[in-house]
């Protein structure tokens, strides 16, 4: 093979490629359009919060707390009426969503209205067992801004009817460091649903019209 048809088949995988990652950020972002204010978004039963970084000390970090404030407000305005936190709680010395329900209880949320998804490892995760495991298919999910394309995009592919609130009530540090890694974090969830890629793991199914505490660790 020629060095001048060597380079003609790697500049077709180059342009290929590119082509896929601009169609996929564009069936992504196709979903800003369902992001709304708290004015203006529809009743649904529960709000998805999903999950972010905890401090050490077991505090939310700011763009989880401001998650948290989001779906609390909602909360409040009867925009929902139950909450669903989903994020990573599978190792013993980090638990992303035990730190939302002790923010929420301390925000005097009902605790029956409080839900743990402990298994919400990333946001196909989330969404996938949000519908398969908590019967989930209305919601208002809530995240920051640049976040909420993807969220809704994979919360319609999992059959959810979602609306995004955005939780942004301060600027971020690192916050273009996030939105630039969110361009790949799009291929991979087109990817994923083409592929019908399984969440990590299910479970058995709850009720979230329920009791939320079914979903709490034993004390």
């Amino acid at each position: 093979m020629t060095k001048r048809r060597v380079f003609k088949w790697l500049l077709s995988i180059v342009t290929i490629g590119i082509c896929f990652v601009l169609v996929a950020d564009l069936m992504v972002l196709r979903f800003r359009s369902s992001i709304l204010s708290i004015g203006e978004i529809d009743h649904a039963p529960v709000a998805i919060v999903l999950g972010a970084k905890v401090k050490d000390d077991g505090e939310p970090s700011d763009i989880l707390r401001d998650r948290l404030l989001t779906a609390i407000d909602l909360y409040r305005a009867g925009s929902v009426e139950k909450i669903l936190v989903s994020g990573d709680d599978g190792q013993i010395e980090y638990d992303e969503v035990n730190a939302m329900r002790l923010y929420l209880l301390a925000a005097d949320v009902d605790p029956d209205d409080i839900f743990l998804d402990h298994a919400g490892f990333d946001t196909y995760d989330s969404m996938a067992r949000a519908n398969k495991v908590f019967g989930v298919t209305k919601s208002i999910i809530v995240t920051q801004e640049y976040h909420l394309p993807r969220a809704l995009y994979l919360a319609n592919a999992f059959g959810i009817d979602a609306q995004g609130v955005a939780a942004d009530r301060q600027t971020y540090l690192g916050i273009l460091r996030y939105e630039a890694r969110e361009l790949l974090a799009d291929v991979k969830a087109v990817v994923d649903v083409i592929f019908h890629v399984s969440p990590h793991f299910l479970g058995d199914v709850v009720d979230i019209t329920g009791d939320g505490r079914v979903t709490w660790d034993e004390e």
